[in-house]
């Protein structure tokens, strides 16, 4: 079976393929130009943001039969090995499974030796933070003085737990979060790819779950498409995530203002009629609050133009009854529910006793 899940489909397969990472792309373009490649990388930065995708591109450049340069031509056969993983001298290493000092030790003993097919001996360490003191101190000796033939691009998602004698011996990258607009282009024009379509509210549900990484978010809609083929639909992200109906949590923060206690027991019923985790219902509430706080202290200026946006009138009305003292204290009071939610044997009592509280 041929299939490819899409992250890997849609995996960037040269440099300019790269979404967000606007300067880091630029740096390593000039560097290829300048002709000063540095023997040590570092790219860092959360997790899904394309560090060991930039990683394998970088490896690629360098090892193109061609020669070394920004546009490696894809088509050799070095470049091909590595774009399926199994290039002899692209050696990748998970640094949370090799954490011990005698792994490490063994894999740098052979880094000595000349490359076999390219012009370097690659070394990729991902989760570069992994690995133990003694493995550092290891590396260190062969940063300080490198073999020509050997290059070093270490990745990592917590570059404060890297020595400081450790970076002060590569060049450092810190990728950055790559911006919702950058995301859904990215996710709308691999749908179109796809023949897939998707509604609107759809997408905007799939970036905030998936926080900027674009790996999740092409694993959500993966989950998606499963349920049907041809259109991407609200309902199904919602499913799929486990999510609570927009309108579901509008209404119960509405009623939990209004002070009415029937109504707002009746939502949670049918919520958890819906087998939905009692946390999420906190973690919306809070972010309710959060929104009408900002709204209430600095207006609808600034308002993010897609969050509760078929609400805005019902939020006009709600904000100018309730003081901003009033939703800090709402607020403090469900962040209490979710710390006692953590060593709750029953989770709904939690929501419950919080939701009393305000009421």
């Amino acid at each position: 079976m041929s299939y490819k899940i899409l992250a890997r489909k849609y995996r960037p397969k040269c440099f300019n393929e790269i979404v967000g990472q606007k300067y880091i792309i630029k740096s390593i373009y000039n560097s290829f130009k300048l002709k000063k490649i540095h023997q040590s990388w570092i790219f860092s930065g959360k997790s899904g943001i394309g560090k060991t995708t930039i990683s394998r591109l970088l490896s690629k450049s360098l090892s193109c039969k061609i020669g070394i340069k920004y546009f490696s031509c894809l088509k050799c056969n070095n470049c091909i090995e590595i774009l399926n993983g199994n290039f002899v001298d692209l050696i990748e290493i998970d640094a949370a499974s090799k954490t011990k000092v005698e792994e490490i030790k063994e894999i740098l003993d052979n880094s000595k030796y000349l490359p076999i097919k390219g012009r370097f001996k690659i070394y990729i360490i991902d989760e570069f933070h992994m690995l133990s003191k003694h493995s550092f101190n290891a590396l260190l000796k062969i940063l300080e003085e490198p073999y020509k033939h050997i290059k070093f691009i270490l990745a990592t998602t917590n570059i404060q737990k890297i020595p400081e004698t450790i970076i002060s011996r590569c060049i450092c990258f810190n990728l950055k979060e790559i911006s919702k607009k950058q995301i859904k282009r990215y996710l709308i024009s691999i749908l179109k790819k796809e023949n897939i379509k998707i509604e609107k509210n759809a997408i905007e549900i799939i970036y905030e779950e998936s926080k900027g990484n674009i790996r999740s978010s092409l694993n959500i809609i993966e989950q998606a498409i499963l349920l049907n083929k041809n259109i991407i639909t609200e309902k199904n992200i919602i499913n799929i995530l486990g999510k609570i109906e927009q309108n579901k949590m509008f209404l119960l923060i509405k009623y939990l203002i209004l002070k009415n206690k029937n109504k707002v027991f009746k939502i949670l019923n049918e919520i958890n009629a819906s087998n939905f985790q009692w946390k999420i219902i906190l973690d919306n509430i809070l972010k309710l609050l959060h929104h009408f706080a900002i709204l209430k202290k600095f207006g609808f200026s600034i308002e993010k133009k897609t969050y509760m946006k078929n609400y805005r009138n019902e939020i006009i009305k709600m904000l100018k009854n309730i003081k901003l003292s009033k939703i800090y204290k709402y607020y403090k009071i469900m962040i209490s529910g979710k710390k006692e939610i953590k060593i709750s044997i029953n989770p709904r009592i939690c929501v419950e006793m919080a939701l009393l509280k305000i009421l």
